[in-house]
Formats: structure tokens, sequence, C-alpha cells
């Protein structure tokens, strides 16, 4: 039986292999602060993207998408402010996106994303 933590590793990378399958370009994996880490920073199409991803191998406790919370979007949220201001690009164009990788017995996983998942919040 794989760890939370093994089993969530093995999902972004999933998730950035599809993100490099789909147009996205890694910039940084793991960015961490004291207060948390967003799982990846892509860019895509003139747009930096603050990507959480979340992995599921049964939906126990329900939807991937259901895990990231208002309390989680507001801590990506300072996260990626602290990211915009600390490399001087505090006028980029930017988003947050949220990817949900899937992982069924005898089956390939299954990777889903909602673009602009939701707004910078405070």
């Amino acid at each position: 039986m794989k760890t939370t933590t093994s089993v969530g590793r093995y999902g972004e990378d999933i998730a950035a292999a599809w993100l490099s399958e789909h147009g996205y370009v890694i910039v940084e994996r793991n960015y961490r602060r004291r207060f948390g880490e967003v799982d990846i920073i892509a860019e895509q199409d003139g747009y930096l993207v603050f990507i959480e991803v979340k992995t599921r191998s049964s939906s126990r406790f329900g939807t991937p998408f259901d895990a990231v919370t208002l309390k989680k979007q507001q801590q990506l949220s300072r996260i990626a402010g602290e990211y915009l201001q600390h490399h001087g690009q505090t006028n980029t164009r930017c988003r947050f996106d949220v990817l949900a990788v899937r992982l069924e017995a005898g089956k390939p996983p299954k990777v889903d994303v909602i673009v602009n998942a939701f707004e910078a919040c405070e």
C-alpha cells in the first residue's frame, strides 16, 4: 500500500507530464513557503499558472476538486503573491488551475483540469 505522500508525489509526476503534453512549460515544482506550498508553477499562453494537484485513488473522501477549499485558495493566493513579488513579476498575468489525478487499479490514471479555477483571494 502506498502512503499518502507517495501517492501525492506520483500524482504530481503524472500532472507535470500531462501539463507538458498540453502546452504548459513547467517553471517550478513544490514551491514552498513557511505557510504552505504550490505544487506546480508553469507558463501557458502568456500566463503564469499556479497549479494545485489533487490525487485520489478512491472517492471515499470526495472528489479531488472538493479538497480545494476556500482556506486552500487563500493559502495558494498568498503564496502566489509572495512568488510574484519575490521574482519581480507583480504585473504578470496569472491564474490558478486545479488538476485532479484519479488512480483506479488496473486502469491508466485519469487527469481532469479546471482552468482558472478561482480568483486570487485574501
